[in-house]
């Protein structure tokens, strides 16, 4: 998404919030140390009964937040801190830093229309519900710096808002009370403005209670949620909270059991032959869907919501809120958003926009990747879209078009998106049957442990917080010491990438299958952008995991081919009429004996729709031809190679040993 406001117009924006959130009657109690010694198990159950809150609704309702991680003292996407994701968004957007977007990407990516260039205006005024932690600080007593960077502060602090809540409902209180009597206190827990995404807040979180939890936080304490299976909520304290009702209208695409509503994005005409913000189609009939593209919004949600309403901007088909996991849908599966920068894409993809940013160190919570995995679940399993890396894809996934439109795509959402978790939630299959001699690794680091250092997050140059990520980091050669590995589209002279946060060109992502190039020790080699690349890969405690599969090389005799960045037909396939989109080459090229992981084999296909009514010969047509292409894993992106120009193979055969 490109640029948002200035943090001092938003946090103008965010006054009245602040005053709002402070008109709340503290209990009397005295507060605790600032720093007590005990585990965190210790510092939950003292929190609990300090408030007069069940043990287990406390730790349910912070797993569903943030897993029960610190998340090294950094706010989440919704400006949410610690454990309890206490919210201090009038303080976040007083921080330095900003977007991390480069705005010169073309959202619809077709070179045959004008680029569509867009200005996001500015934000929209937050919920009260991004303002939680002033609360915390007038019911506790600790100080707001205490409750965004001490886990026991902050733990304090969400007992104290469940118990002003449940106080508030005229609820039984009390840490012995019955935890299926606190539903209501835990749904506004969630901030939701409906009672829609109330309850599915709350309904995971007692999902969560129900069936226990066990982990190790991303600081190394060990918490337990024992389970407790026969738990049924009293959901009527929900109808207490006086939420209003979303409706659910025919053709909502969203499954039964999350929070969404229908607001739709404008299909209208702008004069002078242009329109927004988005083309008409019939897909799946008229075009299959492969491509199911995870973004974030650099923005708010509500001034991301407010800005897909904008004829005269793009669009993609649902934005998801950070603090409660609710959905809006913007444009039905069948039409084409304009998100991804890459029009053979987007005609073949579902867009989803994830509140937050893909710098900054922010964090993703808990119940937006739960949402957003029922959905994708949903929405692959309606449409026969494999629940696997090479169709539920980053934006950072998503090649240029053309050579001169690589360096600027987006990179969202970025080394800190947790696409281990997110798959798992999905339920998605994973296929291990691989050995080191069967030529393909998956890349699998250890989320939490696997901590690259990163720059630039808020200052170009200064270590981003130390925290985990889905990328592993590529070098020149089996060393720590070596360079990272250049990729010519963003260092045409040849230089090393960095370790800057936006500089993608070194890194391979969780999920990700790559082949083998070679081995030495604990170092793999990967072909990657038409070179060996590096990854530190022991195994006892490895970045990667031994697969099988489909291999891509070039035919004998071939010494070089060239690689695309979509997947368009021949000339001789288009009607009279309309206009041939050259078949135009990147500036990577494989080589003869390097061998990248298929991840499938795709018609050529151009869908032309250059109209606001379809009314010009050829528009609202799928153009296809008789070229073929291989999507192969060729980069930190997806590209494509003619099928012609490659021999498939299993990948054992010819595996390095």
């Amino acid at each position: 998404m490109p640029s948002v406001t200035s943090p001092t117009s938003r946090r103008i924006l965010l006054a009245a919030v602040v005053a709002a959130a402070t008109a709340i009657v503290p209990l009397t109690t005295t507060p605790a140390a600032a720093d007590p010694s005990g585990s965190r198990q210790q510092q939950y159950a003292a929190a609990a009964a300090e408030y007069g809150v069940p043990e287990s609704v406390l730790l349910g309702v912070s797993y569903l937040q943030s897993r029960w991680d610190t998340n090294a003292g950094t706010p989440s996407t919704s400006g949410g801190y610690g454990p309890m994701h206490l919210t201090d968004a009038a303080y976040v957007v007083s921080l330095p830093g900003g977007n991390h977007h480069d705005d010169d990407e073309d959202p619809r990516g077709d070179d045959s229309r004008p680029a569509r260039k867009v200005d996001s205006g500015g934000d929209a005024p937050p919920a009260g519900s991004l303002q939680t932690l002033d609360a915390a600080a007038v019911l506790t007593g600790s100080s707001e710096q205490a409750l965004r960077g001490e886990p026991t502060a902050n733990i304090r602090g969400g007992a104290a808002l469940l118990a002003s809540y449940q106080r508030e409902l005229a609820g039984p209180t009390g840490s012995a009370s019955d935890p299926a009597a606190w539903y209501g206190a835990v749904a506004r827990y969630a901030g939701a403005d409906s009672a829609d995404a109330a309850a599915a807040f709350a309904n995971e979180v007692y999902r969560t209670i129900r069936e226990g939890a066990d982990r190790t936080t991303d600081d190394g304490q060990r918490v337990t949620l024992a389970p407790h299976a026969d738990l049924v909520p009293a959901t009527s304290w929900l109808d207490k909270l006086g939420l209003r009702k979303l409706a659910r209208p025919d053709g909502l695409e969203c499954p039964d059991d999350i929070s969404c509503e229908w607001i739709p994005a404008p299909y209208q005409e702008l004069g002078g032959g242009d329109y927004g913000n988005h083309d008409r189609s019939d897909r799946p009939g008229r075009q299959k869907i492969e491509y199911i593209v995870i973004h974030d919004t650099e923005g708010s949600y509500a001034g991301t919501v407010r800005m897909v309403q904008d004829p005269t901007y793009v669009s993609w088909n649902y934005t998801l809120r950070s603090v409660d996991g609710h959905i809006a849908q913007h444009v039905k599966s069948k039409d084409v958003a304009w998100h991804a920068g890459n029009w053979y894409v987007n005609a073949k993809a579902i867009g989803l926009e994830h509140e937050g940013f893909a710098a900054q160190g922010t964090w993703y919570t808990e119940a937006m990747y739960r949402t957003s995995a029922k959905l994708v679940r949903h929405l692959a399993t309606r449409l026969g879209i494999p629940m696997d890396r090479n169709h539920i894809i980053g934006h950072d996934n998503v090649p240029g078009t053309v050579a001169a439109n690589v360096r600027g795509m987006h990179w969202d959402p970025g080394p800190y998106w947790d696409w281990d978790h997110y798959f798992e939630l999905m339920k998605a299959p994973e296929i291990n049957t691989g050995t080191h001699r069967t030529g393909l690794v998956r890349i699998e680091p250890d989320f939490a442990t696997n901590r690259p250092a990163f720059t630039g997050c808020v200052t170009a140059g200064v270590p981003c917080p130390s925290r985990g990520s889905s990328a592993v980091i590529l070098r020149n050669a089996p060393s720590q010491d070596a360079p990272l590995v250049n990729d010519i589209a963003l260092r045409p002279d040849g230089t090393p990438n960095t370790m800057h946060i936006s500089d993608y060109g070194a890194r391979a992502s969780t999920g990700q299958t790559y082949a083998v190039a070679d081995r030495q020790g604990d170092w793999t080699a990967i072909w990657y952008l038409g070179q060996k690349a590096w990854f530190h890969n022991p195994a006892d405690a490895p970045t990667g995991k031994w697969t099988v599969g489909l291999v891509a090389t070039p035919k004998p005799g071939k010494a070089t081919i060239p690689v695309y960045g979509r997947a368009y037909p021949e000339e001789a396939a288009y009607p009279a009429g309309v206009p041939y989109q050259t078949i135009s080459p990147l500036q990577y090229t494989l080589s003869a004996g390097q061998r990248y992981a298929v991840g499938n084999v795709l018609p050529s296909e151009y869908y032309r729709s250059s109209t606001f009514d379809g009314s010009t010969p050829g528009d609202w047509t799928v153009i296809r031809g008789e070229k073929q292409y291989v999507q192969i894993q060729f980069g930190h992106r997806i590209m494509f190679v003619d099928r012609a120009d490659v021999d498939l193979l299993p990948s054992a055969v010819g595996a390095p040993r």
